[in-house]
């Protein structure tokens, strides 16, 4: 780059503008002025900009002279949402929960509010679909293990499943066999839960199984395998697990047992939207007539 002494500004040839005064390799840049337009729209914006600052909260906890906030919008918001949403509420709140499948309107009504309390409280452990995952039951389903009628699925969102602090709460407890059977007898235990969800065929580890059952599991999973909704005890013998249902498992969930854990949300959610939230499950596809109807003797309850 090559600087030309001070002295008077050279004026190019060809353009009549005056030069910089720096040359890079012969090359030199014309000192071209702004144009007035772009000058002139510059000043505005600062001037408006200047405004702006004043009238509206630009500055952090400084409100404007206009008095608006984005806060304040958004409250205005919500409370008209708040007050068009009121009546509806309100009719949920009035009708039973085993009426409101009368009422095809409302129910629509309390499904999408289900859906909505849905996606913020109970995705992160049923996932986005309901279809749950290990340990987390799938809701779209018909096996139920403390009942699928709308009004039982609302009692367990209102107590929860082993929650801690609920006295009311769903309860269940499977001993940790391993205290009480040996490392053989689990085994054979195993063998007859395969045998009995069709997982694999008869054989003399499965007939002693069977024996083992019904000193053991008969009381709470019944002769056949086939759950007690009153205790919460799962159905053994259909294609459903929550932990899994290869011999590794049932041998964990066998020997240690297992003790899923559910929130009460009866602290955390008001009335309205739990109905609507059991309104939503019992949508999924599972659901069942209330009340659910099931052999008095042996209830098929699902996993």
């Amino acid at each position: 780059m090559t600087d030309h002494p001070a002295g008077p500004k050279r004026v190019d040839d060809a353009t009549g503008t005056s030069l910089v005064g720096h040359e890079w390799d012969g090359i030199e840049e014309l000192d071209t002025p702004l144009p007035r337009w772009w000058v002139y729209i510059f000043a505005a914006c600062v001037v408006f900009a200047a405004g702006y600052v004043v009238v509206y909260p630009a500055i952090p906890d400084m409100a404007g002279t206009a008095g608006w906030t984005s806060r304040g919008d958004l409250a205005a918001m919500l409370t008209a949402e708040t007050a068009a949403r009121a009546p509806k509420l309100k009719a949920i709140a009035a009708t039973p929960i085993e009426a409101l499948a009368d009422n095809p309107q409302l129910m629509r009504i309390a499904i999408e509010g289900g859906r909505a309390a849905f996606k913020v409280n109970c995705v992160q452990c049923h996932g986005a679909g309901a279809a749950g995952s290990r340990g987390y039951p799938n809701l779209n389903d018909d096996d139920w293990l403390w009942g699928g009628d709308i009004a039982a699925i609302r009692t367990t969102l209102i107590h929860g499943i082993r929650s801690p602090g609920e006295d009311e709460t769903r309860f269940s407890q499977m001993p940790a066999f391993a205290e009480i059977l040996g490392k053989g007898q689990i085994r054979q235990l195993v063998s007859h839960v395969r045998v009995i969800s069709g997982q694999d065929h008869p054989s003399r580890a499965a007939k002693a199984g069977a024996a083992l059952f019904a000193e053991n599991c008969a009381s709470c999973h019944g002769d056949a395998g086939k759950g007690n909704r009153a205790l919460g005890a799962p159905n053994l013998t259909d294609s459903i697990w929550l932990y899994g249902g290869t011999r590794a498992t049932l041998t964990t969930t066998i020997a240690k047992a297992r003790y899923g854990v559910m929130p009460h949300w009866e602290t955390r959610l008001d009335a309205v939207t739990i109905k609507m939230l059991a309104a939503y499950v019992h949508s999924l596809g599972g659901g069942e007539a209330s009340p659910a109807a099931a052999p008095a003797s042996e209830p098929d309850v699902g996993t």
